[in-house]
């Protein structure tokens, strides 16, 4: 199994990593130790796409932050993938509040970020009417969006295999020797070997030989509001953050729906995707404090993911002192918006490493188009039906998701019931999955081929069925 690049963790960063490099004359495999690429950080996502004023000049996310939310606008189209630059404010309250903005402001111009610019009184609030009258003045950034995090990683690694790009899942990675990486099923051989792991980066390095930084996990717990909070906020609402963490935001998502959070709790274990009570409670204060009409009677869904916080902070990218051995870590936010541009980067990376760099004269950049009922006009729909009566039968009321979305991401690689409620929201709504479950799994046992007994919500020891009892 000789590969020219092997790339370790399927996160949004490994496949952005993946999809690029794949415009290339190259073999590459992209090994993942979960059952579905996109289970880790990514999994968990805010699902920003940040405009680029908050880091300072001179870190690499800074630059790489800028970089990625321009190349969104490229990618929108090629990949179809759900993104609306909806933009951002971050709050001040008061005048010493007003100076923090003013830094703000001086450090994104410098950064190259787009647009920037201060409002205050009426043309706040006539940007969002829903505002605490405690907030004086914001810092508006239109070139800020929010997308779907899973979706544009499924995207990019479906186009990334059309483009010939191995895909292993279910490998995790017991041993890295040079130009090795073994994992519990094979070997790859590789001329380099890129470490996009995640939070367990600095584990990969390890066993490379590579002891340089450390992952210091830290947890952030989000809650997803119901429809009755839809349209109190259209742009993301920041406030001033502290050392570590942007804060408590309020993120209008893609859907109409508003989410709140994340917190920022150091000291947990790499898997500790817990959620609490307490925190809920906290978040709840804090984004009232925002917005009040913001109700914990709307909270329907929560969720809890790890971000992988590398030694100094920033993100730790290149070559190292093992040889052909790469580091991409401790791509913590904003490593969503970076990713794009971390995979450019990774190119000329490569090439100043040696790699042979041919460009393939066949490169599709596109993926199908994705049809989705919950986003159809009726006449849209009529015609969806006439094509394909499977479009006619909604799987999950909650969300209105067809048997045709859900037979469809199935065919692109769902493999789990996770898999095809990340790309295509079935299971994500007000009854979450009460209603939508059996005839998911019914319809994964078609496509996939398997008894309902095999399939998974997860992965490996997830099973969802014990046993068939008509056949006991």
């Amino acid at each position: 199994m000789f590969y020219d690049v092997v790339i370790i963790g399927a996160g949004v960063t490994g496949t952005a990593i993946a999809r690029e490099l794949s415009k290339y004359d190259l073999k590459i495999a992209l090994v993942e130790k979960e059952a579905e690429a996109a289970f880790g950080a990514t999994k968990a996502n805010s699902g920003i796409v940040h405009a680029g004023f908050h880091s300072a000049p001179g870190m690499i996310k800074s630059t790489l932050c800028v970089r990625g939310n321009y190349l969104y606008g490229e990618l929108k189209d090629e990949l179809d993938i759900p993104f609306k630059r909806v933009g951002e404010l971050m709050i001040a309250r008061g005048p010493e509040d007003e100076e923090r903005l003013e830094f703000f402001l001086k450090q994104g111009q410098e950064l190259g970020v787009p647009d920037l610019k201060i409002l205050r009184g009426e043309e706040l609030y006539a940007f969002e009417p829903h505002l605490s009258h405690t907030i004086t003045a914001a810092l508006y950034a239109p070139s800020a969006g929010v997308i779907n995090p899973y979706e544009f990683t499924y995207r990019l690694l479906y186009n990334a295999i059309q483009n010939g790009v191995e895909f292993f899942p279910n490998h995790p990675v017991i041993g890295i020797e040079t130009h090795k990486v073994i994992t519990e099923h094979q070997t790859f051989e590789a001329k380099y070997i890129i470490n996009a792991a995640g939070v367990y980066a600095d584990k990969i390095a390890e066993m490379a030989g590579v002891k340089t930084f450390e992952i210091k996990p830290r947890k952030g717990q989000e809650y997803l509001l119901d429809r009755s909070c839809e349209g109190l906020t259209t742009r993301v609402i920041f406030p001033l953050p502290s050392k570590t963490s942007k804060g408590i935001l309020v993120i209008p998502t893609l859907d109409g729906t508003l989410m709140i959070g994340p917190t920022a709790e150091d000291g947990v274990p790499a898997d500790d995707k817990s959620t609490t009570n307490e925190a809920f409670e906290a978040i709840l204060k804090s984004t009232q404090a925002i917005i009040p009409e913001i109700k914990a009677c709307s909270l329907f869904s929560q969720f809890a993911g790890v971000r992988p916080v590398a030694t100094g902070d920033d993100f730790i990218i290149g070559p190292t002192g093992e040889e052909g051995f790469i580091n991409v870590a401790g791509i913590q936010s904003p490593g969503l918006t970076a990713a794009p541009a971390v995979a450019e980067l990774m190119v000329n990376i490569l090439k100043k490493q040696g790699l042979k760099l041919t460009q393939k004269g066949d490169f599709n950049p596109r993926v199908p188009r994705h049809k989705k009922v919950r986003t159809m006009s009726i006449e849209e729909l009529k015609k969806a039906v006439a094509e394909n009566p499977q479009y006619g039968k909604i799987v999950c009321r909650c969300e209105r998701v067809s048997e045709a979305e859900i037979r469809q991401a199935i065919r692109e690689g769902a493999t789990t019931l996770d898999g095809i409620k990340l790309r295509t929201r079935a299971g994500q709504g007000r009854c979450q999955g009460g209603f939508c479950t059996y005839r998911i799994l019914e319809i994964m046992s078609e496509e996939l081929g398997i008894p309902m007994t095999e399939l998974t919500k997860k992965g490996i020891g997830s099973n969802l069925i014990k046993k068939d009892i008509k056949n006991d």
